[in-house]
Order: C-alpha cells, then sequence, then structure tokens
C-alpha cells in the first residue's frame, strides 16, 4: 500500500511540476511579446506628447488652454492641460521635476501620461491600458497540459484495472467450480502478491477438494469391504455347527472392526492435519535421546531377521521443532521401511547449512522415480510389500501424506532418492526456528 501510494504521490507531482514549468514557459513568451507591443505603444505616446509640447512652448499661458482644445477637436486624441498644484504624488512630482515622464493609473484602467511644460503647467495625455487575454491558442495549451496529467494517470491506473479484470475473471472461473486459477500476472504487476495469494489459495481448496475425493474413493473400499466381510461372517456364526467355528468366525469380525477402527483413526489424524488453524509447539528438544528411543520402539515390532542402525550427530542436542509431530515422521518413515526392506533400514539424523536433516533408507525394492511425487499422497499405495500374506492389511496410504504434512507445518520438504542400501531413501529437511525464542525442553 506504501509503495503504490508513493509512486502515485509522485507521478502526480512531477506530471504537475513539469506542466507548470512548461505553462510558465508559455506565459513568459507571450508576456515579452505583449510587454514589446506595450512599449512600442509607449514610445509612440511619448513622442506626441513631445510634438505637442513643443508647439504649446511658444504659446502663452492664456492661448494653451483653446490650443488643446482645438487639437483635441480636430484629432480625437485625449489631451489635457492640469495645474502643477493638481498633481499629487511623491515620485510622480519627482519624475515631473528631473523633466522626465511621468504616469498616473485610475481604477477603470486608464492611464495619464505627464510632460511639465513650465513651473505652472502639466501636459497629461491620457490612454487605456488593454489587459493581455488569452486567445484560442493559449486555452488550447491549457487544455493540452491538463489533459497530459490525465493522460499519465490513465497509464499508471491502465495495468492496474487490466490486472484487476483478469484476476476478477480467474476467480470467478474457478468459483464456478472449475478449479483452475490461470491469472498470468506479471511480477512487476502492483496486484501480483494479491494474485499469489489467491494462488496459494486456489491451491490450498484445490489440495482439499482432491483429498476430500481421495477419501471418498477410500471410505467406498476400505469401509465396504470390511462390512462385506463382517455381513458374511455374521451369516457363517449363525449356521455354524461347533462352538470352535463360532468363536473362528467371531474372531474375523473382531479383526474386521479393529481395521475398520484403525481407518477411522488414520482419516481423523488425517483431516486434523488439513485444518490450518492447529499451532506447532516449538521447542528445543536433544535428538541425540528422541531418535534412538524411536527406533528402539519401531525395532521391537519389526521382524526378528530386519537390522535397524541409527546414526545421530552427537551436535543435535538442540533441535527446534514440534516433538510429538516430528517422533510422529520418524515412526511413519520407520514403518513405511520395515514393511518394504529386505533386511536392513538405516536412520540418519544431523545438520545441514541452515537447518536439520532426517533420512531414513531401506534395502527394499525402492519407488520408481515417476512415482516419487505421487507416493505423497492421499489414500496412495503402490502396491504389496514382497511376502504379504493375501488379504493382509499393511495401511490404508495416510502415513506418508501426514509426514508430508507435518514436515511443511515446520516450514521443511520431504522427498524420496534412492538410497546407498538399494531401496528408497526418505529425506526430511527443516530449518532452525532461530526466529522464535524457544524454551528449552
Amino acid at each position: 500500500m506504501t509503495r503504490h501510494f508513493l509512486q502515485l504521490y509522485l507521478l502526480i507531482v512531477i506530471t504537475l511540476a513539469a506542466v507548470s514549468w512548461g505553462q510558465e514557459r508559455l506565459w513568459q513568451v507571450y508576456g515579452q511579446q505583449s510587454a514589446a507591443d506595450a512599449a512600442e505603444e509607449t514610445r509612440s505616446q511619448a513622442a506626441l506628447l513631445e510634438v505637442v509640447e513643443d508647439q504649446m512652448r511658444n504659446l502663452g499661458e492664456e492661448q494653451r488652454a483653446p490650443f488643446i482644445h482645438s487639437l483635441v477637436a480636430r484629432t480625437g486624441v485625449d489631451l489635457e492641460l492640469f495645474d502643477a498644484r493638481e498633481i499629487a504624488g511623491a515620485d510622480t512630482l519627482a519624475s515631473l521635476a528631473r523633466g522626465e515622464m511621468a504616469f498616473m493609473s485610475g481604477a477603470n484602467g486608464q492611464t495619464w501620461m505627464l510632460r511639465r511644460l513650465d513651473d505652472s503647467g502639466v501636459l497629461a495625455f491620457r490612454y487605456t491600458v488593454n489587459e493581455p487575454r488569452r486567445g484560442v491558442l493559449e486555452w488550447s495549451l491549457t487544455f493540452v497540459f491538463y489533459g497530459a496529467i490525465a493522460l499519465v494517470i490513465m497509464m499508471w491506473l491502465w495495468p492496474l484495472t487490466r490486472d484487476l479484470r483478469q484476476l476478477e475473471r480467474a476467480t470467478s472461473t474457478f468459483g464456478n467450480r472449475n478449479w483452475v486459477f490461470d491469472a498470468n500476472i506479471k511480477p512487476r504487476s502492483q496486484v501480483h502478491p494479491l494474485a499469489q495469494a489467491f494462488q496459494r489459495m486456489a491451491a490450498r481448496i484445490d489440495g482439499l477438494i482432491r483429498s476430500h475425493q481421495d477419501l471418498s474413493n477410500a471410505m467406498s473400499h476400505e469401509i465396504k469391504t470390511p462390512l462385506a466381510r463382517m455381513r458374511f461372517e455374521i451369516e457363517m456364526a449363525r449356521t455354524a455347527s461347533d462352538r470352535a467355528a463360532f468363536v473362528r468366525h467371531l474372531g474375523n469380525i473382531n479383526t474386521d472392526i479393529g481395521e475398520l477402527n484403525a481407518f477411522v483413526t488414520a482419516t481423523l489424524d488425517y483431516a486434523i492435519l488439513e485444518r490450518a488453524e492447529v499451532a506447532l509447539n516449538l521447542a528445543l528438544h536433544d535428538f541425540t535421546l528422541i531418535v534412538p528411543a524411536v527406533t528402539e520402539s519401531v525395532r521391537r515390532s519389526a521382524r526378528p531377521d530386519l537390522h535397524i542402525r541409527c546414526n545421530v550427530d552427537e551436535k543435535a542436542t538442540a533441535v527446534s521443532c514440534d516433538a510429538h509431530l516430528m517422533e510422529t515422521v520418524l515412526r511413519n518413515l520407520l514403518y513405511n521401511a520395515i514393511r518394504y526392506a529386505r533386511s536392513e533400514v538405516r536412520v540418519t539424523f544431523g545438520t545441514q547449512v541452515d537447518g536439520w536433516q532426517l533420512r531414513v533408507d531401506d534395502d527394499g525394492p525402492g519407488i520408481p522415480e515417476a512415482d516419487r511425487q505421487r507416493v505423497f499422497g492421499s489414500f496412495v499405495r503402490l502396491g504389496e510389500p514382497a511376502g504379504t500374506a493375501t488379504g493382509e492389511k499393511t495401511g490404508f496410504g495416510l502415513g506418508l501424506a501426514i509426514v508430508k504434512r507435518m514436515v511443511e507445518w515446520h516450514g521443511g520438504k520431504v522427498f524420496v532418492t534412492a538410497s546407498s542400501l538399494g531401496g528408497a531413501g526418505f529425506c526430511v529437511q527443516w530449518p532452525a526456528q532461530t526466529a522464535f525464542d524457544l524454551p528449552s525442553v
């Protein structure tokens, strides 16, 4: 707002200064011409007055008044003869005493040119001064100058209104459930920050819509399939011939109920992460203790033949993050790794240039490069791990989506690379929160 105000303000000031200078130059030119005309007219009147003065010097005092009346009657020149005592004004009297021309002005625009004849008489020539008036050219140039001001302001406003109309069309199209925000606003545009904010909002809304679509698709499978199996088991339990078969069917129903409960829990956890109002509980934590503890907790539930190694930088004693969320990130990455690893998983935590890095590698089949972005989508499963029994549940495809969301909350990123172990390597990076006054924990 301040930048836009200063731009418009400076533009108007510079334009007004340029227009005022142009007008001043114009009036100077016309003023010089008017002054030259007035000077020429004054010289003619002074010459006429000197001629009359020369003629009157040879006349007696009683002949001067009739001579003036006769001259006025013949020529129409407005001449008068005053007594020296009738003239007032110290400057006027001083000029007359030195033998110079003197001037007196009246309120009606009339001017008297005075010339002293002798001690008793003053000859006056009266004329009307015509003030210069603006002609068609002057008025035309004035309109041109003010039109230039309007043109400059219009040139400043036109890109703004053009971009605003484009932004309005893009938002209207997006609001009509097209879900595509297409506004080509240049970075130098005044509304570029606004367009970027709309772009982020549109991307967020599009992500939420896709997430809800994925949830709807997943529910149609993840809920209907267990319900169908439960209905089948109930029918089988009704016709069971012995108690052992009845108990087996009840156990299968209980397994399906547990699967539904796990799906609902995972879905609710992911829905909570999708809410923008969740706040981080940032603090400084000792990851030389947290990472090995989480790794050991996951190792207890892993296969006995799976070897999990953990390597933490000894400097990672004051890591800024939300400890609960980062523990969840590590657990989800480890659970994903042990599903696909053949014999080895490696956890590494250390520092980078401006933050922290957590890496989980496995020696599994890896992830194709084409799927390394898609794997972080909600309800996305690329395939079942090798050796998985038919019908065995290995997850709902939400673990990595949750990881991505939690890392983004920390201002970081998560991505997949090829692992040196031969499988997939998940790398999490987030900046050090030096801008926060973090309490130690």
